[in-house]
């Protein structure tokens, strides 16, 4: 038999062979992005209703829903200073169907101060994206003469200790922020917290405590109606919100910028390609005009960034809020 007939020969053997490891091929895995998401996602915001952070959740939640053509629901589980809603999240399945919105506090602030967590930061979350920024402003009562951050200093100076500073609770980025500009201006004042930042606003309205550091979308609508008097903000730019407000650096008081911020994250060992379209699709509609409006009337400052952004962030303010926080033994056990 000649070469090529014996080679026409072995034609279907070798055809055959070829068809049967095609068969125990596995197909090719498809992506993690792919339908995804095909089902409800839950956004956990770890502080009750309402507040900055609540506030710039369920907005997110509302644009991603309408882009995504899913549900987006947000779920408020408050506790230990954001450690309960962190804590469920840090647990949860790493699918991108349960995310969570930190802020300064449970990223950057809790780590220093308490002495025992229930999860690793660094390993328990993948950073998505920032969201936005919320800068405070530093605020007094009707029984204080300053009417300006230089005329304020000259009376603590006069009178170390005297002056008090409220806050919405120890350790919370509000007394952090006080203490913050404490030293940056030279100053000694008395902390007294409060449970929440509401009872802290009633009591400055009422002239049992002096200043107070609080959220723009707290503060904004009794500084407008003259209840009380914004002496400066704490970001790096002044606010849309309150445009005759100086900032702190422009007020005489520099290297004092401080404030919240809220951002995305998911648990660790999410796929990245489902944290990378996250922080694709959360940027997508942080773009939006509207969408930018409605968090600038909130007092904050829309950001969408990619991950690598918003864990810089994070290590950023643990250093610097974890100094602060040394420097005054500020501690919860």
């Amino acid at each position: 038999m000649s070469h090529a007939l014996r080679r026409l020969g072995a034609l279907p053997l070798l055809l055959a062979c070829a068809a049967a490891v095609h068969a125990q091929t596995p197909p090719a895995a498809a992506p993690a992005t792919e339908g995804y998401p095909n089902r409800t996602v839950t956004i956990v915001v770890p502080f009750p209703a309402g507040g900055g952070t609540d506030l710039g959740a369920r907005l997110l939640a509302q644009k991603l829903a309408q882009k995504w053509g899913q549900g987006v629901v947000v779920d408020n589980r408050a506790g230990a200073a954001g450690l309960v809603g962190a804590e469920m999240v840090a647990k949860a399945k790493p699918d991108g169907y349960t995310l969570l919105i930190g802020n300064v506090g449970t990223q950057s602030i809790n780590p220093s101060l308490y002495k025992k967590m229930p999860y690793d930061t660094d390993r328990a979350f993948a950073p998505v994206s920032l969201v936005a920024e919320l800068p405070f402003v530093m605020m007094v009562g009707p029984s204080v003469t300053a009417k300006n951050v230089k005329e304020f200093v000259a009376l603590a100076k006069a009178s170390p200790d005297k002056l008090m500073f409220a806050s919405s609770g120890s350790g919370g980025s509000p007394h952090l922020t006080g203490e913050i500009f404490a030293a940056a201006a030279g100053v000694r004042m008395t902390h007294v917290p409060y449970k929440g930042g509401t009872p802290a606003m009633t009591d400055l309205m009422g002239g049992h405590v002096d200043v107070l550091f609080a959220s723009i979308l707290e503060s904004a609508s009794y500084i407008k109606a003259g209840k009380l008097r914004g002496l400066a903000v704490t970001g790096s730019a002044r606010s849309p919100t309150l445009p005759d407000v100086p900032t702190l650096a422009e007020a005489g008081v520099p290297n004092a910028e401080s404030g919240s911020w809220i951002g995305l994250l998911a648990p660790a060992g999410t796929p990245q390609p489902i944290v990378d379209k996250l922080a694709a699709d959360v940027k997508s509609v942080l773009s939006v005009a509207e969408t930018r409006q409605t968090l600038v009337e909130q007092g904050a400052v829309p950001r969408g960034t990619g991950p690598a952004e918003l864990k810089a962030l994070i290590d950023t303010d643990r250093a610097r809020y974890g100094r602060v926080i040394r420097d005054k033994n500020i501690g919860v056990d």
